[in-house]
């Protein structure tokens, strides 16, 4: 009985065991991870918080899976008003190159995000965690993200508000310029979308209007240092 005993004693160490051994290199590309799509969005539609709100949200969810000692910020352009200056999206970004959390290289410098050549799309515009996010034909289909900006990734000009109130508006009020991460448009035939400008919000900023055109207060974050 001691044989047997000793036997299964083992097996079940080791099946303790396992499960993080298998975790190691999951996280470990997880901290090299240099952008992602928010697993969550502020819970407030489009309201972030403006940029320092968004760009809390980034740095809290890379925290989590080890990735906090990068500077994050969020994808995102404001608009210029009362005096104060736009932003543009494409600046707040660093250099790149950007891989997502399984070591993917979405975009190898500026330039190359904002070509046609770039490697964004459902396959590669993971979570922080290195899941999917739900695109079109999928339930609930999330592939709006939130951006404000330009295909180039520049800002709007001021006027029309394309941004929510630079990111502190959820009510009926504002829209928000959003890209599709899955490049999908509403059927398959129609021409693929843009990762960040494909279309504006309908019905205002709040959860119920992202909701309605396919989104979840999702937006891209990227590691600028």
């Amino acid at each position: 009985m001691k044989p047997v005993s000793w036997l299964l004693a083992s097996c079940v160490a080791a099946a303790s065991v396992a499960p993080f051994v298998l975790a190691g290199p999951a996280r470990a590309q997880e901290k090299d991870m240099t952008f992602f799509v928010t697993s969550a969005g502020s819970g407030k539609g489009a309201d972030l918080g403006g940029l320092e709100g968004a760009d809390t949200i980034c740095q809290t969810l890379a925290e989590k899976v080890g990735a906090g000692t990068k500077t994050w910020r969020a994808y995102l352009s404001t608009q210029a008003v009362g005096g104060k200056p736009a932003v543009n999206a494409r600046d707040r970004i660093g250099k790149g190159p950007w891989q997502n959390a399984k070591g993917v290289v979405i975009a190898k410098d500026v330039a190359d995000l904002h070509g046609p050549d770039n490697n964004l799309n459902k396959k590669t515009a993971l979570t922080e965690t290195g899941e999917t996010v739900k695109g079109r034909g999928d339930m609930p289909n999330t592939h709006d993200m939130l951006t404000g900006s330009q295909a180039d990734g520049t800002a709007f000009p001021p006027g029309d508000d394309k941004t929510c109130g630079n990111w502190t508006k959820s009510g009926e009020e504002g829209a928000a310029m959003l890209g599709h991460h899955d490049r999908v448009g509403l059927n398959d035939s129609a021409p693929m979308k843009s990762w960040n400008s494909s279309h504006l919000t309908r019905g205002g900023c709040s959860p119920a209007a992202l909701q309605g055109t396919g989104g979840a207060g999702l937006f891209y974050c990227f590691a600028a240092e």
